[in-house]
């Protein structure tokens, strides 16, 4: 029973991600800065890396958006949805708190589905306009390309697998997401 519990320590202390304030060697690059006001709203996913909350034995998420909505403490709210396409279109959603990172111009986000777990939220790429947004973490293992609609341009999105590709992100796994005109 102790090694049991031992292990389960040693498990939640990994969940813990390492989230520095300034950039480190061998971490992707984020953007310079991200201007809340204007990256708030909804956005369309347009790609992903493969991950087990989204594609698994019983769920692939289609439709999937994300809408951020500022808090009165400075953190955003964060609102994830999706269609199920294994369980007949069936919506799941879950919520979350992003609070920027000290330091990081707002380019950086400690993401909280349920405290004290949290996870990173880097924006690595950014269109000027805040049209499309490339969105990863640091270990490279999960990425998402957004957009402000269902359709991505395909040079936008070119540019935004490029950003990715860059910054040592594994784009040949990427899978697009199913996106209904809305």
């Amino acid at each position: 029973m102790r090694h049991f519990l031992i292990l389960g320590l040693l498990a939640l202390g990994g969940c813990q991600s390492f989230t520095p304030t300034q950039p480190m060697p061998g971490m992707p690059a984020t953007v310079e800065a991200v201007d809340v006001p204007r990256y708030l709203g909804t956005w369309f996913e347009q790609a992903r890396l493969p991950i087990f909350f989204q594609d698994g034995a019983d769920v692939r998420c289609e439709d999937v958006t994300a809408i951020y909505t500022p808090r009165p403490d400075g953190a955003v709210d964060v609102l994830n949805t999706c269609r199920n396409a294994l369980q007949g279109g069936a919506r799941r959603a879950a919520t979350a708190v992003a609070t920027p990172v000290p330091g990081s111009n707002n380019a950086r986000l400690r993401v909280s589905f349920f405290w004290p777990f949290h996870g990173d939220y880097w924006v690595l790429g950014l269109d000027p306009d805040y049209r499309w947004a490339v969105v990863g973490s640091p270990s490279r293992r999960v990425l998402w390309i957004l957009s402000r609609s269902t359709e991505m341009a395909p040079a936008d999105y070119e540019q935004a697998v490029a950003i990715a590709a860059r910054e040592g992100f594994a784009v040949q796994n990427l899978q697009r997401t199913a996106q209904s005109p809305r």
